[in-house]
């Protein structure tokens, strides 16, 4: 089942399934911001990452000497959400542990995703609450694919990344099997706040980075009026990516990592991760705003 906002300038629509921004668009003139999903490229379109981001090694996570096998960037984004309420600019969606979700993750919990569609921006408030009696630990990331170009003109390399701090990036790699290689970094930019884009940088896989200043990145190009402002807060994290030549970008808010190749800790050991204690709660936020 999909839910739309709408207001007079901006039409958001949310597909129940992973509670995932399917569609932004301007209403004016019925430019598309949000990738399409094509399976050409990528199906998805916006996933949450829980309880995990990335690729857990050997396609598990351990808990009290446990192996649970999860898949990348955890369940969320293939679970059905019970949407809670919601009008014309506003959708509270909500996803609790179930038998499924338990063989893979060992805890309850309540994850709510609230969208907020104000003029030409969409809000995005992730919640995760522990109505377990144990502490839970997890991850939590944003996976949103914007079009670019936005509005099909130009090309791929007109656009840049502009960060809101200048950022001394540090790249991180993967393996094949989307873990963290060790030791193997690469300096991205020099202390300054322009990402300028082309495929080949995807070529290797995902742009990973630990600890980024900024709390806003700007999709935007010289040759375009169209840009997209992606504003984010609780994130410390940031994967870029798309697949090989691809006509979007992915520019993902997280707290937390993958897997090291050689990690082999319990989950509560993993980079990034979020500790909750019984009636305890966990806040972050997404907005995005399209020119």
């Amino acid at each position: 089942m999909n839910t739309i906002l709408h207001n007079a300038v901006a039409q958001a629509e949310i597909s129940s399934l992973g509670a995932e921004l399917i569609s932004f668009k301007r209403k004016d003139n019925g430019t598309e911001y949000m990738w399409s999903g094509d399976a050409a490229y990528w199906t998805g379109r916006s996933p949450v990452l829980f309880p995990i981001i990335g690729a857990a090694r050997n396609g598990a996570i351990q808990v009290d000497g446990q192996a649970y096998s999860i898949g990348n960037h955890g369940f969320a984004r293939r679970s059905e959400f019970t949407l809670v309420e919601s009008d014309d600019i506003h959708a509270v969606f909500r996803l609790t542990q179930d038998d499924k979700t338990l063989a893979a993750y060992p805890y309850k919990f309540s994850l709510y995703l609230t969208y907020t569609l104000t003029g030409s921006t969409l809000e995005i408030a992730y919640r995760v609450e522990n109505p377990d009696n144990q502490e839970i630990h997890f991850q939590l990331g944003t996976h949103p694919a914007f079009n670019c170009p936005p509005d099909g003109q130009g090309s791929f390399s007109d656009y840049v990344l502009e960060f809101g701090e200048a950022e001394p990036l540090e790249r991180l790699f993967l393996t094949d099997a989307g873990l963290i290689i060790a030791g193997k970094s690469e300096p991205l930019l020099g202390d300054t706040d322009t990402l300028p884009l082309n495929h080949e940088m995807f070529y290797a896989g995902a742009l990973v980075f630990r600890n980024v200043r900024s709390r806003r990145i700007i999709l935007k190009s010289a040759q375009s009026e169209r840009s997209v402002s992606v504003s984010f807060e609780g994130f410390p994290d940031l994967g870029i990516w798309q697949p090989k030549d691809a006509p979007f970008v992915c520019i993902e808010p997280w707290h937390g990592v993958a897997d090291g190749e050689d990690f082999a800790g319990e989950l509560h050991d993993k980079e990034g991760i979020i500790t909750l204690a019984p009636g305890a709660s966990h806040a972050a936020r997404l907005t995005v705003s399209f020119n």
